[in-house]
């Protein structure tokens, strides 16, 4: 399946070999329409292509006044801002390798990265990424400058080594005429093969590995899926997604150079929602999790409205599941079901995307874990074209995509353009395309295990082509399938994702591999079930108090229980219905290793650090008295203790030929 991979991987796209000249191709084009935007103290500033490129130009000449050389790795911390998507580019310039890290990671995971690259220098936003490095600067023998945007708190630091942002633009500045064509020189030297960035995996089973992605890599991408979509420089984006996820440098980077659309970068994560409603996007990108927010803030505000504006929300709501996806599809439906579609725009759909902030959304896509189809059909029922794509880091993301008029919430698409699929004998599913990264950086091991000398990729999940649609379906990680002690199939991430459509639950943990039966472990969300509480006059005092209410166990328990009705149903997967369950008496953190910076479950982490309870689900007790320890954001640790009440859920018994099938 797929096109042809080497024909357009062969010669740079339209000559365009490098990100800076893209960004000189946009200046010429189009240099007075805007590129970046920014909310400032509650105000849009905005740049426009030729203002981002004297910017740049400013911040590369600063670089290479501090000595920046060629092959050199500049790591980038910070929040989505335009400074930082300008020092990535500017890092290129001058012939360095920009490294983007997650803002939120701890020192010593900031450190792991940092050394393992052998960055020189950094680029961060404040105080407090500063002080993070500054703690572990012991390790990082090779770390010879930082630089900061917000000065705020850094005054009496040592400015030695510390550089403000905007005092080395100017210094670059000043120095233009002796280093114009040593940075011109470099620029040019640029092309297919050089290094565009290099992004760190989510490190969900080990350390984290570092993807060097090419040029080529970047911009064919780029190409091929903005063409797919037919993206054009009028698209507007919101950047909110971590830096040093892929994602986020295809859609703020690779697809806006290659466009020329305007990328947008809101205040803070506290005010998201509202600069998502004021930019209005239309081309918009969301893992799961946003979504799964968003519907539930949905339902907590229609149970909280009176009773005529509830009745009207679900009315016109059990309508629009009937007949908006084949609307949004240009299906034939009849006049009578489309003329109450359009009243129930006028009156509930339109309002509510409008609050969403997804009004003007013309694509949209989720990725990184799969979606409930019941949450996938509610934005694709109010008339928002939400589409799924499947990628990884290594395939500088596209893998697959879902063309406009056949998307389904159970497939992830046909092979992107330029990408080759193929299925092993093993189920797992491996692909080939002008994306594939070049290596793992000091990891020529894991290179070779990951992509043979063909070029094809294993990606490490399993799944197979739907006869039906020929669309790709993903079941799970290929290491997180196995098999129960009768042999039948176990995939813990399908019945994760069914348990948590519902509001209530958070996250949830599957158990079962080489065991008779299936538990789980699940965390509750705090806002739907703590705006329960709170309108049924029930108090309480902590998390851990709330999760261990009797009534919320008692609801958890009705959510489970409805999951494996709906299992029941499925012939491969009637077996893994969940027996038993604990709610949690902490939320799943990535500072306590338990989640990735991505909020992918590391599930070995998990059992490990919860072996007690998981013995507990599985050897008849109905309660257990644990004590973990937990991290703090200021990076102190503690420990909470609760007793754990273990739920049995009722089962629906599988029959023979069910069994049968699933074999």
């Amino acid at each position: 399946m797929g096109g042809n991979t080497l024909a357009q991987s062969s010669s740079a796209a339209d000559g365009l070999s490098s990100i800076p000249a893209l960004l000189q191709r946009n200046v010429e084009r189009m240099g007075a329409r805007p590129a970046y935007r920014e909310k400032e103290f509650g105000i849009w500033q905005s740049w426009s292509w030729a203002e981002t490129a004297a910017e740049i130009e400013a911040l590369a000449l600063g670089l290479l006044n501090l000595g920046v050389d060629e092959g050199d790795f500049i790591a980038i911390a910070g929040r989505n801002r335009p400074y930082f998507y300008w020092a990535m580019v500017a890092t290129q310039c001058v012939g360095a390798i920009p490294v983007p890290v997650y803002q939120d990671s701890a020192a010593e995971e900031m450190a792991y990265v940092l050394d393992h690259c052998g960055a020189r220098f950094a680029i961060v936003e404040d105080q407090e990424q500063v002080d993070k490095i500054i703690e572990v600067q012991d390790q990082l023998h090779q770390l010879e400058h930082m630089i900061y945007i917000d000065p705020r708190g850094l005054r009496k630091y040592d400015h030695h080594k510390l550089h403000q942002y905007s005092h080395v633009q100017e210094q670059g500045r000043a120095a233009r005429e002796e280093f114009a064509e040593d940075l011109a020189a470099r620029r040019a030297k640029l092309d297919y093969n050089s290094t565009c960035v290099m992004l760190y995996t989510s490190g969900t089973t080990g350390k984290p590995k570092g993807v060097v992605l090419s040029n080529r890599n970047i911009i064919e991408a780029s190409k091929s899926s903005a063409e797919f979509d037919h993206l054009t420089k009028n698209e507007e984006v919101l950047a909110y997604l971590p830096m040093a996820w892929v994602g986020d440098f295809i859609f703020s980077i690779g697809q806006a150079y290659w466009c020329g659309f305007c990328v947008n970068c809101p205040e803070s994560a506290d005010t998201m929602q509202t600069d998502l409603r004021e930019i209005g996007p239309t081309y918009y990108f969301a893992p799961p999790r946003v979504f799964e927010t968003q519907l539930t803030n949905v339902m907590i505000r229609m149970e909280d409205a009176g009773r005529f504006k509830k009745w009207l929300f679900d009315h016109f709501m059990a309508h629009a599941r009937k007949v908006g996806p084949a609307i949004l599809d240009g299906k034939n439906v009849g006049l009578g079901a489309r003329l109450k579609y359009a009243l129930g725009n006028l009156l509930v759909y339109g309002p509510l995307k409008d609050t969403l902030g997804l009004a003007r959304v013309r694509v949209g896509y989720t990725a990184g874990e799969a979606i409930g189809p019941e949450i996938f059909d509610f934005y694709r029922s109010l008339g928002i074209n939400l589409k799924q794509l499947y990628g990884q880091t290594e395939a500088s993301v596209f893998i697959t995509l879902q063309p406009d008029g056949e998307v389904h919430s159970d497939t992830v698409g046909v092979a992107a353009p330029g990408v080759e699929l193929r299925i092993a004998d093993t189920g797992e599913v491996f692909y080939r395309s002008a994306g594939v990264f070049e290596e793992y950086y000091k990891n020529a091991e894991s290179t070779a295990s990951t992509k043979d000398a063909e070029g094809w990729v294993a990606t490490g999940d399993a799944g197979f082509i739907d006869e039906a649609t020929g669309h790709l379906r993903i079941i799970d990680r290929a290491k997180d399938v196995g098999q129960m002690a009768d042999g039948q199939m176990f995939a813990p991430k399908y019945v994760e994702n069914k348990l948590k459509f519902y509001p209530n639950i958070l996250e949830a943990v599957v158990f079962g591999n080489g065991r008779k039966q299936c538990a789980a472990f699940i965390n509750i969300d705090l806002s739907a079930v703590g705006n329960w509480a709170e309108r049924n006059n029930i108090g309480y005092a902590s998390y851990q108090e709330l999760a261990g209410h009797p009534k919320v166990l008692e609801t958890i328990k009705s959510h489970v229980e409805e999951v494996n009705r709906s299992l029941a149903e499925d012939p491969m997967l009637a077996h893994c219905q969940v027996h038993r369950f604990l709610v949690l008496h902490k939320e799943l953190d990535a500072d306590d290793g338990e989640m990735t910076r991505t909020r992918k479950v590391r599930r070995g982490v998990i059992s490990e650090k919860f072996e007690d309870l998981l013995g507990a689900l599985y050897d008849g007790s109905d309660e257990i008295y644990t004590t973990t320890e937990v991290t703090y954001e200021d990076g102190r640790k503690g420990s909470i203790s609760a007793t754990l009440k273990i739920i049995d859920a009722e089962v629906v018994p599988v029959d023979a030929p069910q069994q049968e099938a699933a074999e």
